[in-house]
């Protein structure tokens, strides 16, 4: 146990030291009246489309001069944060009201980019010593008009910050915008705008330790509560049902089938075999494709490492809200130091089926989860080039997440490799293979692999889809998710669902002499997967309102890969579920 706790703790110290955390520049977060108190401006866009954001400044604001690019870590890079200097002088304790930081004449050009802007809802997002805050950039006056050409569209000109702090520290920051000071921008002609602000401050008794908490108290409002409990006690007793139900059968059964074995064994030896002992020199015949099979559970194994490690570092306080970038610097990092496990996985797997060329079946375990994603991102990324969009990512980032790659995903998945091919670890199987196959009895349509799949997805669905709009409503919105907990514990929960109706269908697929369970298993335990793939149709045309080419590729190409990652992980589970199984019943009775 003391290597995985030492793992997560170089983990956390690297992603709480170098990764997506907005530093202040004042390190202590301490200062006196009239100190200088850092405000970065990040990215405004659509507020629909949370993947398509631009830079600031690509909006015709006014530019102040020595803009400064802030140093990005890495996970803020690949969460598409750009922050520059803002425009506005939030100094400790300092009230201004309504200063004007700037007049300007909007050319028409700039008119017609602001009131497309506006048209689409788009918002801003700053940082104000680490503490996020977001307002409109304007509105659209309908005015009870059903034809678009008669709105009105303004700007916002004057935006009010209200402050609280404790002694020498800030809490709290709200930004409301005055729907009196505006710039009309209905028509295409030069207006000039003055840009002002203002800034009260408050004190408060709230502990600077607890600043964060109100962001965090959002996703646990009792509503939102009531709903998470009822998701998880729907799942619960899913699981029961389910547990209880194949627990029976297949005890019942089985107890059955080993007294009727025995029975037989005693009787004459001329009667003949049926049911699942009947295939017992087929059942552990090696599956086709055995290096893409063992690199499928390699991948998956690794995946399954990856998530696990993911939820210790949620559940001990890393990914608090607006902690951002730190999530994806944790998929970066832990992928790269788990490749091992993949390398391992798959090639003591690849010599226990008896492969043969383990250095093929290595670069197939390398590319089976990298490659489809490694094409989904330069595809998606031309795309945020295309739309000048923050989603782009910077050609050094792309050579730093090459280089890990290279220098220790690589490695790794090769010394992994290594060690399990020399680990000359031989498949157990409780009973002798015959040399040539049986004929697989003709069988009924619902027990092709299509059918078994769309069972066997299913029930693992329904235990996590009240959950999952709440994960893809923080992924794919702006809704904040911090109960780990719950999602850990419905995690746990579809593993469990996973194990259990991969073992079923396993069982009755043998019981109709169908000995080939390798590839059915793992394809009946991955089809969740693609349930949930299904469900970004629904979620995307009937819970969202995204648009737009850029939106739509980055949420149905990324969320490809991620059901895809899920496929192989469930897969794996479904298969070494069933395996075991097979493992014990074959071990139970006595074959010839």
């Amino acid at each position: 146990m003391r290597i995985p706790t030492t793992l997560l703790l170089f983990i956390g110290a690297l992603i709480f030291s170098g990764a997506g955390y907005v530093r202040s520049d004042a390190s202590d977060h301490r200062y006196k009246e009239g100190d200088s108190v850092p405000l970065y401006a990040n990215k405004v866009g659509p507020f629909h489309n949370p993947s398509e954001t631009y830079r600031y400044f690509d909006l015709p604001f006014c530019v102040p001069e020595g803009v400064k690019d802030k140093k990005e870590a890495l996970g803020e890079v690949l969460n598409g944060d750009r922050l520059v200097s803002a425009p506005y002088k939030l100094n400790f304790r300092d009230e201004k009201d309504s200063d004007t930081y700037c007049k300007k004449k909007l050319s028409r050009e700039e008119v017609e980019q602001f009131r497309r802007a506006v048209e689409k809802d788009y918002y801003f997002q700053m940082y104000y010593d680490d503490l996020p805050i977001w307002g409109f950039i304007g509105k659209v006056d309908k005015e009870s008009k059903s034809d678009p050409s008669e709105f009105k569209y303004f700007l916002y000109k004057h935006i009010q910050f209200e402050i609280l702090y404790n002694k020498d520290r800030v809490i709290e920051i709200n930004a409301r915008m005055d729907p009196h000071s505006l710039v009309d921008l209905t028509e295409d002609k030069e207006v000039d705008a003055e840009f002002m602000y203002t800034v009260k401050w408050k004190e408060t008794e709230t502990p600077f330790e607890k600043r964060m908490d109100k962001y965090a108290m959002s996703s646990s409002l009792p509503h939102h509560l009531e709903i998470h409990w009822f998701s998880i006690i729907n799942s619960c007793v899913t699981v029961l049902l389910l547990t209880g139900f194949l627990a029976t059968i297949l005890m019942r059964v089985l107890k059955n089938d080993f007294m009727k074995y025995a029975q037989d064994e005693e009787a004459a030896d001329d009667q003949e075999e049926t049911g699942w002992k009947y295939i017992h020199g087929d059942v552990f015949r090696f599956p086709k494709h055995k290096s893409l099979f063992a690199a499928s559970l390699g991948s998956g194994s690794q995946l399954f490492t990856l998530t696990i490690f993911i939820f210790m570092l949620s559940l001990v306080g890393v990914f608090y809200p607006y902690n951002r970038g730190a999530l994806f610097t944790a998929l970066v990092v832990i992928y790269a130091l788990t490749s091992g496990i993949a390398g391992y996985t798959a090639s003591s797997f690849y010599c226990q089926l008896e492969g043969k060329n383990w250095v093929r079946n290595l670069l197939l375990t390398g590319g089976l989860f990298c490659g489809p994603l490694f094409l989904t991102f330069c595809f998606l990324n031309t795309v945020a080039i295309a739309y000048s969009a923050t989603a782009a990512l910077p050609f050094g980032t792309i050579v730093v997440i090459v280089l890990i790659w290279t220098l220790v995903t690589s490695p790794l998945l090769v010394l992994g490799g290594i060690a399990g091919k020399n680990s000359k670890a031989e498949f157990q199987a409780p009973v002798r293979t015959t040399k040539y196959p049986r004929e697989i009895p003709p069988l009924p349509w619902y027990r092709s692999a299509i059918p078994q799949m769309a069972m066997a997805g299913f029930l693992p669905f329904s235990a996590i889809y009240i959950e999952l709009y709440y994960i893809f409503a923080s992924v794919w919105g702006h809704r904040i998710y911090t109960i780990y907990s719950i999602l850990f514990i419905v995690f746990i929960i579809l593993l469990i669902v996973t194990a259990f109706i991969t073992v079923a269908l396993t069982y009755f697929q043998l019981a109709a002499e169908d000995h080939e369970w390798w590839w059915r298993s793992f394809l009946c335990g991955g089809s969740t997967g693609l349930f949930i793939y299904a469900y970004c149709l629904y979620y995307y045309y009937a819970r969202s309102d995204m648009s737009g080419f850029m939106q739509t590729s980055f949420f149905f190409g990324y969320m490809a890969c991620i059901c895809y990652g899920f496929f192989l992980m469930l897969g794996t589970v479904g298969f070494r579920a069933a395996l075991f199984f097979v493992r014990h019943i074959y071990r139970s009775i006595k074959c010839e």
